[in-house]
C-alpha cells in the first residue's frame, strides 16, 4: 500500500468518499441530471481506476466507510456492491458486456427507494406495511425509473428487476440466462453488504460471519457464487476487524491466496492497551492465528489509519 504519510491517506480517503457522494446524488435525485446513463458509465470508470490502482486499499476505505456510520446508507450500500460485483465479476470470468451491466444494476437497483432506504438506516422500528410495500415493489420500480431516465441496456434493467426474485436460482448456473445469472450475483452482493452495515437499530455483523451465513444459506446451484465472493474479498476483507488467538485486536491490512489468512496489523497489545506502534502481522506464516472475526462496534480506541496504512 503506497499510503507514505497522512496528506496522502486524507487524499485518497476523499476520492472514495467523492465518489460514494457523487453516487448518492444521483441515486437521490434522478430526474436532475443530463444523460443519466452516461453519469453511471463515468462513475463505473473512477471506480474501476481506484481498485486498480490499489485493490487492498480500495477494500480497506470502502469497509471502514461502510462499516462506521448509517449515515448515506443507500449511496455507501450501492458502491460497495458495484465494487464487489466487479471483483466477482473477474474471478467468474464474465464477458464484458455482463461485467458492465452486472456492476452499473449494482450502482442502481434501489433507486426508486433511495430516500426510503436511508430513512429506514436511520430508524429503530420495524418497517412499516407501507414501506414494506415499497420494498417488495422495488425492484420493479427500479427497472422502470432507470428506463424512464433513458437506460436502453436492457440486461441491466432485467437484472434489476430480478435482483430479489429466489425463482432464478433454479438451472444451472452457467446455462441460466445471463439476466438470471447476473440476479443470483446481485442478491447475494445485495445481502452480504446489507449484513456488515450498521443500522440505528442494530450494529453491523462481523464479515466473517456474513460470509459464512452468506455461504450457509446458498444452494448447490449458487455455490460458485458464493465461493467467488470469497475468493474476492476473503473471510475478513481489508479494512475489517479481527481478535487473535493469543488475545491481540488486529485490523486486516491486506489479503493473501488463502482467504483466512490475511496479512494484519496488530493495534491492541495481550494486555489490552492500544499500540504506540501498529504491527504487522503475516496470519499465512504462522501464529497468532486469527480466532474470530469482530464487528466495527468491537473495535473502541480511534486509529491511526494512515500509520497502518503505511506500515502495510
Amino acid at each position: 500500500m503506497n499510503v507514505q504519510n497522512e496528506n496522502e491517506y486524507e487524499d485518497r480517503l476523499s476520492l472514495w468518499s467523492d465518489l460514494e457522494s457523487g453516487l448518492g446524488i444521483i441515486l437521490r435525485s434522478p430526474a436532475s441530471i443530463q444523460e443519466f446513463e452516461k453519469r453511471v458509465w463515468q462513475y463505473d470508470r473512477w471506480m474501476r481506476e481506484l481498485v486498480q490502482q490499489d485493490t487492498d486499499l480500495g477494500l480497506y476505505l470502502l469497509f471502514q466507510l461502510a462499516a462506521n456510520s448509517p449515515v448515506g446508507y443507500s449511496a455507501s450500500h450501492a458502491l460497495i456492491c458495484s465494487v464487489l460485483c466487479h471483483l466477482m465479476a473477474g474471478e467468474l470470468i464474465l464477458p464484458k458486456m455482463e461485467r458492465d451491466s452486472l456492476v452499473h444494476a449494482a450502482m442502481t437497483m434501489n433507486i426508486s427507494m433511495t430516500a426510503l432506504q436511508d430513512q429506514m438506516a436511520q430508524q429503530v422500528e420495524k418497517p412499516s406495511a407501507v414501506q414494506q410495500d415499497a420494498i417488495a415493489a422495488h425492484p420493479a420500480t427500479s427497472a422502470a425509473l432507470l428506463e424512464n431516465l433513458g437506460v436502453t441496456d436492457q440486461l441491466w434493467l432485467n437484472t434489476v428487476n430480478l435482483h430479489h426474485d429466489e425463482t432464478t436460482d433454479k438451472g444451472a448456473w452457467r446455462m441460466v440466462s445471463p439476466a438470471t445469472r447476473l440476479a443470483r450475483i446481485l442478491r447475494i452482493v445485495d445481502r452480504y453488504a446489507a449484513m456488515i452495515s450498521p443500522r440505528r437499530s442494530r450494529e453491523g455483523r462481523s464479515a466473517t460471519d456474513s460470509m459464512r451465513s452468506i455461504v450457509a444459506k446458498s444452494s448447490e446451484r449458487q455455490d460458485e457464487i458464493s465461493h467467488s465472493l470469497v475468493r474476492a474479498v476473503g473471510l475478513t476483507p481489508p479494512g475489517t476487524y479481527v481478535r487473535l488467538d493469543n488475545g491481540e485486536l488486529a485490523v486486516v491490512v491486506r489479503r493473501s491466496f488463502e482467504p483466512n489468512l490475511p496479512e494484519v496489523a496488530i493495534v491492541i497489545g495481550e494486555d489490552a492497551q492500544l499500540l504506540n506502534v501498529p504491527r504487522l502481522h503475516r496470519t499465512a506464516q504462522g501464529g497468532p492465528r486469527i480466532k474470530s472475526a469482530l464487528p466495527a462496534s468491537a473495535m473502541h480506541e480511534r486509529l491511526n489509519h494512515h500509520q497502518i496504512l503505511h506500515l502495510a
